[in-house]
């Protein structure tokens, strides 16, 4: 059996190395000058390639179309990830959230470690070589690039998202699956900032245990830490939270951020007071130190609408409950999500309802297999998505080393 992988990342190098492991003849395209190139940026530059949870824990952190994974993520686990690892001698270690990362803090032993299980696979690697086209042929497919042209009689495609195109994501998975009438899912940035106005002076702060809230057409929010930037709002909460929002109109929209979500109006209020009865004599905008970080302060004053230089001792009741109000929902006009380049993942893909959850064949076109972020599939960070590509790329390159065209 005659097989062609498209695209070296970590889902074309899982799917060489299945097929290869029964018996196929494996060739594995990649256009750059080595395998794995998005690797060695994902964690940043550790590579969390799991999280070591059970399947069904896994699901639940997957956004889009969870039920189309169940098969592949039950078939290939965050324990086969592991053990794959440990066979190939990749030291792991596993960190807060269960994630998953080379002992070393180095995303290169990674890739080190799956580029030598691809060569001991004995499947043939050719690096620096782009396709750019696959046609349909009788009995199979023909591969095409810039010097010649060759049949395989099945192709897995692996070429990436749309995000982070300096390592070669540039769509081509994509078009190859609309040549074959497939349907794509409007592509969308995913784990990525989101841009807001009104965040420049608060560039570089970061803040823990706080709620961060888009406020639109619906009300999604995310717990846990954030970034402010100078256009905008990142960190794991927001990340999360683009995921969940890509879809969704932002006109007029707005993001929110409980600076307190453990307390309620009430206890927040009886904080306040408690606080200012320590600081009567004092002007508003010096009374907020033991309760925010100095750089929140002048953001927070303003929007409660407060004079600065108003003492404490005359803040009125409602001037009050308008502060409780502001540190509960402080508001950023919504601009938007960050290009699509700079997102973590590409959400939206080939629609699965044309995608053999248990092969990743095509149901268009039998020995034509589609895998990572080709599909429209994508999940919270924590090393799932790398786990996506791990697991279907794993089922392609077993399936399309067993089943006949």
């Amino acid at each position: 059996m005659k097989i062609a992988v498209v695209g070296g990342g970590v889902s074309g190098m899982m799917a060489a190395i299945s097929a290869s492991k029964q018996n196929a003849s494996v060739t594995l395209f990649e256009k750059n000058e080595k395998l794995g190139k998005k690797m060695y940026i994902t964690g940043k530059g550790r590579c969390n390639l799991t999280n070591n949870c059970l399947p069904d824990e896994f699901l639940s952190n997957v956004v889009s179309n969870a039920k189309f994974l169940q098969g592949a993520i039950h078939r290939f686990s965050p324990q086969s990830t592991l053990d794959f690892c440990a066979e190939n001698g990749l030291q792991l270690k596993t960190e807060r959230g269960n994630r998953v990362f080379p002992a070393s803090d180095k995303s290169s032993d990674v890739i080190r470690t799956f580029a030598l299980a691809v060569k001991n696979s004995a499947t043939e690697v050719r690096l620096n070589t782009e396709v750019n086209d696959i046609s349909p042929a009788e009995g199979g497919f023909w591969v095409s690039t810039a010097v010649d042209r060759e049949f395989f009689r099945k192709v897995v495609v692996a070429c990436g998202g749309f995000s982070y195109r300096s390592t070669g994501s540039d769509g081509f998975g994509y078009r190859v699956a609309e040549k074959f009438s497939h349907k794509i899912v409007p592509l969308k940035p995913a784990l990525c900032k989101i841009l807001c106005t009104g965040t420049q002076s608060l560039e570089g702060l970061s803040l823990k245990n706080v709620t961060v809230s888009f406020v639109g057409e619906k009300c999604v929010e995310e717990f846990g830490e954030m970034l402010f930037t100078k256009d905008g709002v990142s960190g794991p909460a927001v990340l999360s939270l683009s995921s969940r929002i890509n879809r969704l109109n932002g006109k007029n929209a707005k993001i929110s951020v409980d600076l307190k979500p453990a307390l309620d109006e009430e206890k927040l209020d009886a904080r306040l007071l408690r606080d200012f009865g320590e600081r009567m004599n004092k002007n508003f905008i010096n009374s907020l130190d033991a309760l925010l970080p100095q750089r929140l302060v002048e953001v927070v004053a303003t929007q409660s609408g407060i004079p600065f230089d108003r003492k404490v001792n005359s803040i009125t009741a409602a001037q009050r409950k308008n502060l409780v109000h502001t540190l509960k929902n402080l508001t950023f006009p919504f601009v938007g999500l960050d290009d699509v380049n700079f997102a973590i993942v590409t959400a939206g893909g080939v629609d699965v309802r044309q995608i053999n959850p248990s092969t990743m064949e095509s149901k268009l076109h039998k020995g034509l297999y589609f895998v990572g972020e080709e599909l429209d599939v994508d999940a919270f960070t924590g090393g799932f998505n790398i786990q996506i590509a791990l697991s279907t790329g794993f089922v392609a390159g077993t399936s399309a080393a067993k089943e006949k065209v």
